[in-house]
């Protein structure tokens, strides 16, 4: 199963940090399993939801170059308070070691989500980033196909979409 746990863009500075929310609500179907009378959001998750914040960072800062973006490693977890369904966590990542080369393939992340300004997760994280057609010519189509659908996901993210919908002001 592929998540896509983050909810939207609150704020952009290219190259060097992202902020991102996640609103948990009961409805995730891993909280019926993940303690059922007491449903919190799994620490694996809210460490692939910075994951994912730090990838849209990278996609964003090299106008999606790259359409295969995931993680190598992880070091220095923590966690903190726990995630409960009705809560927002917000998502802060950087870039801690830029790559020394645009074509590197390594970056290192620093990131951390809180909720309500208390830690609920942090950890620094080294992603990999590359095309499919780089190991690959074949796959060329497929990455454009990759892009446009993560180009089109960007849109919701960030509100463009929402802000161009049917009833929005542009439209009135």
């Amino acid at each position: 199963m592929r998540y896509q746990l983050v909810d939207r863009l609150i704020e952009m500075d290219p190259g060097r940090q992202i902020r991102m929310v996640k609103a948990l609500t009961l409805g995730e179907e891993y909280l019926a399993d993940h303690f059922p009378t007491f449903p919190v959001m799994p620490g694996v998750l809210m460490l692939q939801t910075l994951v994912e914040a730090g990838a849209w960072l990278l996609r964003l800062t090299d106008d999606f170059r790259h359409s295969v973006i995931v993680l190598r490693e992880t070091r220095n977890v923590k966690f903190g308070s726990l995630m409960e369904p009705g809560k927002r966590l917000v998502l802060t990542v950087e870039i801690a070691e830029p790559p020394l080369l645009a074509e590197q393939s390594l970056v290192t992340l620093k990131g951390k989500g809180e909720q309500d300004g208390v830690s609920t997760v942090s950890a620094k994280l080294t992603v990999a980033r590359y095309n499919l057609a780089d190991r690959d010519p074949r796959f060329k189509i497929l990455d454009e196909q990759i892009v446009a659908r993560l180009r089109t996901q960007y849109l919701l993210l960030s509100g463009a979409l929402r802000d161009q919908g049917p009833g929005s002001r542009s439209e009135k």
